[in-house]
């Protein structure tokens, strides 16, 4: 009998769920997926649209996992200031095969000290943050560097996926999952700064402006206390 392939989320407080259940639903189609969802407790957490979530393991709990996921969210820098979740990165990093995050997870991943020399994908107005922690930000939807695979914002988290089965299985089983859950994208354009009209990028960043600002003061300071391990 297969062993397993033991794929965890770190869950937490404020996260966008899309992040974590775009991945996890084309991962758990995987052979041999076996999914974990951690947090220090399993009393449901609030993600960003309202929607809570079930842990279903507890940070001490939680086997030895063969992939690391970590989604992220607007609201970002508590995770990254939390030492015992960073302690627990590190120590499942230690023994991972893969080490993955989805949009600004990234920044929690690097804020462990897991992204130090690494090329890596973040949300498009976040990753100029990455270099702060020794990583370089690169503007692609999915980034494969070595063992640690980052994805740009949100959706991209789907994308990332697909991805992974393909690394680990090929194309035929990564298609033949597409295929299942009919995942053929047909959005108007303008997802990315690049693609989207000027006026919509301008509006866009106006309308995050004060949250951004805040979110980039709080990790400028985390960065300042920030040593590799």
């Amino acid at each position: 009998m297969t062993a397993p392939y033991r794929i965890g989320f770190l869950l937490w407080p404020g996260l966008t769920q899309l992040d974590m259940t775009g991945p996890a639903q084309v991962l758990s189609r995987m052979p041999g997926a076996e999914l974990h969802f951690a947090w220090k407790t399993i009393m449901p957490i609030p993600s960003d649209c309202g929607l809570p979530l079930l842990p279903t393991v507890t940070l001490a709990d939680c086997p030895k996992l063969d992939m690391l996921c970590v989604p992220g969210g607007a609201p970002v820098a508590p995770v990254m200031r939390d030492a015992e979740v960073l302690d627990w990165l590190r120590m499942q990093a230690a023994g991972a095969e893969l080490v993955t995050s989805v949009c600004t997870g990234s920044l929690i991943l690097a804020a462990a000290g897991l992204l130090e020399g690494y090329r890596a994908g973040c949300y498009w107005a976040s990753g100029h943050q990455l270099p702060l922690f020794g990583a370089e930000f690169v503007e692609e939807r999915v980034v494969f560097d070595r063992n640690r695979i980052t994805a740009g914002g949100v959706t991209s988290g789907i994308d990332f996926a697909f991805r992974v089965i393909e690394h680990k299985f090929g194309r035929d089983v990564a298609e033949a999952v597409q295929l299942s859950i009919e995942y053929d994208p047909q959005p108007i354009a303008g997802g990315t700064p690049r693609t989207a009209r000027p006026e919509i990028v301008e509006r866009v960043r106006g309308q995050m402006a004060s949250r951004l600002a805040q979110r980039e003061a709080e990790i400028a300071e985390i960065a300042g206390h920030y040593a590799p391990a």
